[in-house]
């Protein structure tokens, strides 16, 4: 993942579990050409379904996904993190894993965001606390 014009290419978001309505219109109005990687935790239960990438994908004109463990993150491209797995980003990879809960989620936003202004810095936004 290289520097976006802007120098803010990597967009962080946590959302609780009543996030999805506003997850949707942030979605809806990116452009398909963004030039950023988007990566979103949003406290799911661990045995949800898994729908969660599709429902994001058809509100947007972006690609949705679970993210995948070392994987190399893409431009115009959204990341979510997988149902009771922690979702953190190492320098040019994406990082997946069980780890301990954060106040009392797994996923939860905390490791996200840490890991990203640790890794990233200044390249980062970051949207937290979506709640109906």
């Amino acid at each position: 993942m290289s520097q976006g014009n802007s120098g803010r290419d990597v967009i962080v978001i946590g959302a609780s579990a009543g996030g999805l309505t506003p997850l949707k219109t942030i979605l809806k109005s990116l452009p398909a050409d963004l030039p950023a990687s988007i990566f979103i935790v949003m406290h799911i239960a661990p045995s949800s379904p898994g729908f969660l990438p599709e429902i994001l994908q058809k509100a947007g004109q972006l690609p949705a996904e679970w993210a995948i463990d070392n994987s190399i993150p893409s431009y115009g491209r959204v990341y979510v993190a997988p149902p009771d797995r922690h979702l953190l980003l190492k320098p040019g990879r994406i990082c997946v894993l069980s780890g301990p809960r954060e106040n009392r989620f797994r996923p939860a936003a905390d490791p996200l965001l840490r890991s990203a202004a640790r890794n990233y810095g200044p390249r980062v936004i970051s949207v937290t606390e979506l709640e109906k």
